[in-house]
């Protein structure tokens, strides 16, 4: 269904993207799957409210070069050195090796060898966009697995290049067409190429060290966000056209310019400023992707599609557990690190074009190869949720060994069960008083740590009534529960309350709805482990904003003496929502009004007997 009208393909995009997406998220399946689906949905083989994807192809596809420039913005230099091996080494072999296994599984097939070496090099590359973007929501970027990942993309991106220069050279039909069309400058000889780029790579490098910072601050002078806005966009399409006008990968210089940027003085507001135009561009990006699978191939010949679908995904998966394991990562950092970059990716569009162009591979094969690209990115955000809930966890159950509690040898009145950063702060203040605690914490790591600062803390469940009596339970005046789960806090309480009914309990509160919790069951000596710190820093900044110190500390105060008592009254409203919600806003509404009429505490005989605005300590 063509309608030719710009604003009425934007609404059935937006349209797509705003059903889909946060219905995904809602069951798990991540923004990336949302948007692959609504692409298939709205494309010309379902609905086809959409028709030929490749001018919205183009266009989305600088979401990629964004998401680059943003990755690039995260990594110092420094940062990048350090991590020259793993994308060298590990990335230079999963290109290699993938190429060579896909080479040879083509000639199997019959392919003469220059359309099999072709194909390998393009299906060797997996998807940036896809697997940068759903490790990055899931927050995995950082583990080990994400890490190298990444370094294996960088490479990737680099590949690209030797890539566009070798496809001409295994053309069957049109041996003459030796260079990249897209670049006016290919066509030199080699050295005056090499000299253009590396003297379009070293402006780069030279602009955003030492000029773009004094832009920037000129530009930030005028208070006009649209302007400095205007201006990260300016940076990033130029340095994009620039690299693209010598026939090297755009997102690559991009790369390279976020990096080079990432000391600069207005990085983070370069990121903000960009981040919104990157995550609509790669949300058209991969709707263009799920509405481009040409579902008529697929359906005249299923097989041979999902075989081949099948046949990438396994081999890429094999060549990258391997490398794996030759890096010695983890198992379950292995199988994450393999699952995710199993796929192809985008840049096999670019490259299946430039191989039609260049006389390299016939165009029917090249739309099936397409579809069987597009397929495998669509099955990723599947396996990544496959490998989240079914094999990670097979791994994660192997992780700690089983540990027998240790015996204890102490019999004090006061017990502390969990020994992090809350449990720490109440145990060194008994041990500051001279009270003896016995402390226990089911982390065998932790206990180690503090163990070095001279703490001692017995390995244990908090949870076993035999472990409590064995720490002396039956003859102890009262216990801490400091643990950082919500649901173990309560197994704890619940134990105690049914074992030693005489101990005084006192409970760490995760949040406020964990603490209405402990109160429905009864306990009333609950801190809340960020409510004490946060009512003392908005006294701070009432401090700050000029108000006399100790005014605004009786404000905080009398703040976190209401907000506890309101906690306490909505424990008794079990199941009923709506009046839950009602009590709430009314205690809100109160809480107002008794710190508008609150004008001093008795005992204060002069409200300014403190230190000047600014100097609470």
């Amino acid at each position: 269904m063509e309608h030719g009208n710009l604003l009425f393909d934007a609404f059935i995009y937006l349209c797509a993207a705003v059903i889909s997406v946060p219905i995904a998220k809602r069951l798990g399946l991540g923004s990336v799957l949302g948007y692959l689906v609504a692409g298939v949905l709205i494309g010309p083989f379902v609905l086809g409210f959409v028709g030929d994807q490749t001018d919205v192809m183009h266009f989305a596809e600088f979401g990629v070069v964004m998401m680059l420039f943003l990755v690039g913005l995260e990594l110092k230099p420094s940062l990048l050195w350090k991590m020259r091996g793993p994308i060298v080494g590990t990335g230079g072999l999963q290109v290699l090796l993938s190429t060579a296994a896909i080479t040879l599984f083509g000639m199997y097939l019959g392919l003469i060898w220059q359309q099999a070496l072709a194909i390998g090099m393009v299906l060797a590359l997996s998807s940036t966009a896809i697997v940068l973007q759903s490790l990055q929501e899931k927050g995995l970027m950082k583990t080990s697995a994400g890490q190298s990942a990444f370094a294996v993309l960088l490479f990737q991106d680099i590949a690209v290049i030797p890539m566009l220069a070798i496809l001409p050279l295994l053309a069957v039909s049109s041996p003459e067409l030796l260079v990249n069309s897209n670049s006016p400058h290919l066509g030199e000889t080699g050295w005056v190429q090499g000299l253009i780029v590396v003297s379009v790579i070293a402006a780069i490098i030279f602009g955003g060290k030492y000029l773009m910072n004094p832009i920037f601050g000129f530009i930030a002078k005028s208070k006009l966000r649209e302007i400095f806005t205007a201006s990260a966009l300016l940076l990033v399409i130029g340095v994009a056209l620039a690299m693209q006008a010598i026939g090297l990968s755009p997102a690559l210089g991009t790369f390279i310019a976020g990096v080079v940027l990432a000391e600069s003085d207005f990085r983070h507001e370069l990121e903000s400023n960009i981040e919104p135009f990157k995550g609509l561009l790669l949300g058209l990006f991969f709707i263009s992707v799920g509405a481009g699978i040409n579902f008529a191939l697929l359906f005249d010949d299923p097989l041979v599609i999902i075989g081949l679908t099948a046949a990438l995904i396994v081999g890429k998966f094999l060549v990258l557990f391997i490398l794996a394991k030759t890096n010695k990562l983890a198992k379950p950092d292995a199988w994450l690190f393999s699952v995710a970059l199993a796929q192809g990716g985008e840049f096999a569009f670019v490259l299946f074009a430039f191989a039609s162009t260049s006389g390299v591979l016939p165009t029917g094969l090249i739309g099936l190869l397409t579809l069987v690209v597009a397929t495998s990115m669509l099955l990723t955000p599947l396996m990544l949720i496959a490998n989240e809930k079914y094999i990670s966890p097979r791994f994660a159950t192997h992780k700690k060994p089983h540990r027998d509690a240790d015996v204890i040898d102490e019999d004090n009145p006061i017990i502390v069960i969990g020994f992090g950063r809350f449990g720490q702060s109440v145990g060194r203040l008994l041990l500051a008083n001279n009270i003896s605690a016995t402390v226990l914490d089911h982390d065998a790591s932790q206990i180690e740590m503090v163990k070095k600062f001279g703490f001692k803390v017995y390995y244990g469940e908090g949870e076993s009534a035999e472990l409590l009596h064995s720490a002396g339970a039956d003859t102890a005046k009262a216990i801490v529960v400091a643990v950082d789960d919500q649901e173990s806090s309560l197994n704890i309480v619940h134990m105690v309350q049914k074992h030693f009914p005489h101990l005084k309990i006192l409970v760490r509160a995760i949040n406020r709805l964990h603490a209405v919790e402990l109160h429905r069951l009864g306990v009333n000596d609950i801190e809340r482990e960020t409510m004490a710190s946060g009512a003392e820093l908005g006294a701070k900044a009432l401090v700050a904003l000029g108000w006399q110190s100790n005014i605004a500390y009786r404000k905080s105060r009398l703040f976190k003496k209401h907000d506890d008592k309101s906690v306490m009254e909505l424990a008794a409203y079990d199941g009923d929502e709506n009046e839950y919600i009602s009590k709430a806003n009314e205690a809100k509404r109160l809480l107002e009004e008794t710190l508008k009429q609150d004008t001093h505490w008795p005992h204060e005989a002069d409200e300014h007997a403190w230190e000047k605005p600014g100097k609470l300590k």
